[in-house]
């Protein structure tokens, strides 16, 4: 997907959770946003034209040996800066200002006195809440910058220098505990970048449109369609571009949810006549998969399997080189570039083999996941599909932590099935991020009847989140469990044993390869 840098803003990541938070913020306001790493020169941010910049903040002090810095001359390039903690600090300390260590740390919801509205501050409560998270503080501000406003820890909390374009903020607009905060972003993508609220899903979808007919022109196209909400909302946005040039390709792996077979080609080939092929190829991968246990080896092997299955169709079809796929911004995060850390490889990025004889087509690779079920509510998509909670690219295979077998899979979708059927019930589905059950390949010790049990356990995981970057286990009341539990160990033969993962993402991921 192509997007138009008429009004843009590049989010600075320096190293913590809350450069994919601000950028969401951002795009909260109706402004695209996108992370860059640190690295970046100012001539490559010149080149791409942004409206503005945001520093983010990050987990280290600025005079830390190894600490993340910036091209100085970025300030220099008449784009409007805004700083948030570290990124002020760091801003400050280039420019001129003084950061020392205050000997106190500052954690938490703090008072703030606004001393002068300024840009940043304007239209704003004179005493309010904001969310601290530093040690270190900005004593003196660079020479032309006013002071808008301390804390009793902080004498320079929040800064700017109108007539340079930069500004600087101590405390975290972008948390929820920054009850103003929002409307400190409005006011530096309104009044301090003059930026404009165009990015909406319409444009998003117009965008899209535009692009992928560019893109592919005359020829024909095919989609991995899997059923969830990322692969059907790209399926539909290109049929809305291309019409009958697309052709779905519905591949079953054996590893999908309880009746999802049924219910895709239900949806999609009659529904919304679009051009479907169904490929059975669960045996093929299942054998793929023969004494892999490894998780990595795992997503790529399915990856690579995906690929060659849609190599094959296409090469049925003839004259097909374009592969749509339903990639989103944080699968590209998380599979991990030149800039960011691999967390996983997530099928349809890391996982991809090198020697693919198609040409991508991302639509969605753009987008959070909201942002997704927002275009497909705009297109028409129904409430079914819209709302279903994500389901991983390589399905039940890395939800079996270790080989995965025909039995295991058995076992583990009639388990999953029994979670969704009740919270649903209890009318969490759309509470929950996703829910969902874990097989490990290990076996405990229980007493059923009068008999001794060697079986399997189930693991219940369930999150609550926005955008999967980070998720907090579901708080799912005591009754709803017990139902679980009970439905799981009565009805699914194998398994003797429930239990709740409550760990949250970080340091653990929402899956659990």
């Amino acid at each position: 997907m192509t997007v138009s840098h008429d009004h843009s803003v590049l989010v600075v990541d320096y190293g913590a959770q809350y450069a994919q938070l601000i950028a969401r913020r951002v795009r909260e306001c109706k402004v695209y946003s996108e992370i860059i790493p640190h690295e970046t020169s100012a001539e490559e941010i010149k080149r791409r034209a942004p409206s503005g910049l945001i520093l983010s903040g990050g987990p280290m002090s600025v005079y830390e040996d190894g600490a993340p810095g910036i091209d100085p001359a970025v300030f220099d390039l008449g784009i409007p800066v805004l700083g948030i903690c570290y990124g002020t600090q760091l801003m400050a300390r280039e420019l001129g200002g003084t950061v020392e260590p205050t000997g106190t740390r500052e954690y938490g919801k703090t008072d703030l006195v606004v001393v002068e509205e300024g840009v940043l501050l304007d239209d704003l409560p004179l005493e309010q809440t904001v969310w601290m998270s530093h040690g270190d503080t900005i004593t003196t501000a660079p020479s032309g910058f006013k002071t808008l406003a301390h804390t009793a820890v902080s004498p320079v909390a929040a800064m700017e220098s109108v007539e340079r374009g930069l500004f600087g903020v101590q405390f975290h607009p972008e948390v929820v505990h920054t009850p103003a905060g929002m409307e400190i972003l409005k006011n530096f993508l309104y009044k301090g970048c003059d930026c404009l609220p165009t990015w909406t899903m319409s444009s998003v979808i117009e965008d899209s449109v535009a692009d992928i007919r560019a893109r592919v022109g005359k020829e024909k196209i095919i989609c991995g369609l899997s059923g969830g909400v990322d692969s059907a909302v790209a399926a539909v946005l290109v049929h809305k571009a291309l019409g009958d040039q697309l052709t779905c390709v519905f591949v079953d792996t054996g590893m999908l949810r309880m009746n999802e077979a049924q219910e895709v080609v239900e949806t999609f080939g009659r529904h919304h006549q679009m051009k479907l092929i169904h490929v059975d190829a669960a045996e093929r991968f299942l054998a793929k998969l023969e004494g892999v246990t490894d998780p990595e080896v795992k997503r790529k092997t399915i990856g690579e399997t995906f690929i060659r299955v849609f190599e094959e169709v296409a090469r049925e079809l003839k004259d097909t080189k374009f592969l749509v796929q339903g990639t989103l911004y944080p699968d590209i995060i998380e599979s991990g570039t030149k800039d960011a850390a691999r967390i996983k490889s997530h099928h349809n990025v890391g996982g991809l083999p090198e020697d693919m004889d198609f040409e991508l087509i991302e639509p969605l690779r753009a987008l959070f996941k909201d942002e997704v079920r927002a275009v497909g509510e705009e297109l028409g998509l129904p409430e079914e599909i819209v709302w279903r909670q994500p389901f991983p690219g390589p399905g039940l295979a890395v939800r079996i932590i270790g080989e995965v077998t025909a039995e295991r899979l058995d076992i583990l979708r009639r388990a999953d099935a029994i979670v969704i059927e009740e919270i649903k019930r209890a009318n969490l589905y759309r509470e929950i991020w996703q829910s969902f059950a874990v097989l490990p390949c290990i076996k405990s010790v229980g007493v059923m009847g009068d008999g001794r049990t060697y079986a399997y356990p189930i693991v219940l995981r369930a999150v609550t989140s926005e955008d999967a970057m980070t998720a907090d286990w579901a708080r799912i009341p005591y009754e709803v469990l017990e139902r679980i539990s009970s439905r799981v160990i009565n009805e699914v033969a194998g398994v003797n044993r429930v239990a709740y993962d409550i760990s949250s993402k970080p340091p653990s991921t929402i899956e659990w390869e």
